[in-house]
């Protein structure tokens, strides 16, 4: 079995699946048999109700990576299984962090919410939250620089991908 490498490229895939019950279970089980982590797995619904787009992140072996494509794509309810790593894409996160605040903090990390077009989405005596949405590094960069405040909670959304142009992801 597959180990866990941190310092592996991560991988953007996206699968178009059918909209039913149990789809995920059986896709996570193609990953979890070859030693894959997902990073982040998000799933949403397209302009037809009866699929859906999941949009999955995992590090690891690039060669095992094609082995779980080609499984993938032999489950009924996978219309379609595509690795986007070094593909033109728009990939965006969300993230909230709520920070510890004194009153005379509050002008700092509001400079650093304007500096990446970061919104408060609540605050009140002593916290805040911040809401952000960017590509990961944006994300990190932020999380990072407001680590030097109390981060009393944190939480990000996975990646949502798409491709760029008109080809359809």
């Amino acid at each position: 079995m597959a180990t866990f490498d941190k310092n592996a490229s991560a991988h953007c895939l996206s699968l178009l699946v059918a909209n039913r019950p149990g789809v995920l279970v059986r896709i996570a089980l193609v990953f979890s048999r070859r030693g894959y982590n997902l990073d982040s797995l998000v799933v949403s619904p397209t302009l037809n109700p009866d699929f859906s787009r999941m949009n999955i992140v995992a590090h690891g072996n690039p060669e095992i990576l094609v082995q779980i494509i080609k499984q993938l794509e032999k489950l009924v309810d996978v219309i379609q299984a595509k690795d986007h790593t070094g593909s033109t894409t728009v990939e965006k996160e969300l993230a909230l962090i709520k920070v510890k605040c004194k009153p005379e903090q509050r002008t700092e990390i509001l400079q650093l919410c304007d500096h990446f077009k970061a919104v408060t989405i609540d605050m009140t005596e002593t916290s805040m939250i911040i809401q952000i949405t960017g590509n990961t590094d944006k994300i990190d960069a932020m999380k990072h620089l407001l680590d030097k405040f109390e981060v009393v909670e944190y939480i990000r959304t996975g990646k949502v991908i798409m491709l760029r142009g008109e080809d359809i992801t």
